[in-house]
């Protein structure tokens, strides 16, 4: 018995780490541990610890992605999540761009969500095939968050996705085949989207100060 309480405490201790670190847990990134924290008792024990360093577990995409909130905002609480909501809204433009591009390129009808695959040679292929593709992957590949500097379809798509995967919108599970699964954390970046929409009007930072954990962290 006590083996398998020092296995549950070094299982959520890892879930514990992942979260501190702002990584989202979601099916696609760590099933195990998306598994776990839909468990009443796995996600008591975490929310448990969480709220002793004034942390909390959030949600979004209807409780399908957890990461890490602030239980309580003091003064500190607030410029970090004023600096990174302002991260999040500087890199909204070419997630955008290339969301649309994603679902106009591979003629969907509803934008890409967690657990959808990506097939980057047959992506490649319809953009390389259409003008008004390949003018929109070069102009969203020169923003500051993706920085290529490539002249071609294949240097520039290429960077953006390696760019997303460090991000954690996309996920590579085989690293020999060129294929890429979207994350939860798309779901999330669709939840901020949202609520900017919501609060438009407002300034970065009485926006960051004025939502609500799940918005923000």
């Amino acid at each position: 018995m006590s083996g398998e309480n020092e296995t549950t405490l070094v299982g959520t201790s890892a879930l514990i780490e992942q979260l501190l670190r702002g990584e989202f847990i979601c099916r696609v990134t760590n099933e195990d541990g998306w598994r776990a924290l839909k468990n009443n008792s796995t996600r008591d024990r975490v929310e448990s610890y969480l709220n002793q360093i004034n942390r909390t577990l959030a949600s979004a995409g209807e409780g399908e992605v957890f990461f890490c909130g602030y239980l309580q905002l003091g003064d500190a609480e607030r410029k970090v999540i004023s600096s990174q909501f302002k991260d999040i809204c500087s890199a909204l433009i070419p997630l955008v761009e290339w969301l649309v591009l994603v679902q106009e390129a591979s003629g969907q009808d509803a934008p890409l969500s967690e657990g959808a695959p990506i097939r980057l040679t047959d992506l490649q292929a319809r953009i390389e095939d259409t003008p008004a593709f390949r003018e929109q992957l070069a102009k969203l590949s020169q923003y500051r968050l993706f920085g290529s500097t490539s002249s071609n379809v294949d240097g520039q798509i290429k960077l953006v996705f390696k760019r997303l995967v460090e991000l954690g919108y996309l996920s590579k599970p085989n690293s020999e085949k060129q294929i890429y699964i979207a994350t939860g954390k798309l779901d999330y970046l669709y939840e901020v989207i949202r609520f900017i929409d919501e609060t438009e009007g407002l300034s970065l930072e009485a926006q960051a100060e004025t939502a609500t954990q799940r918005d923000l962290i």
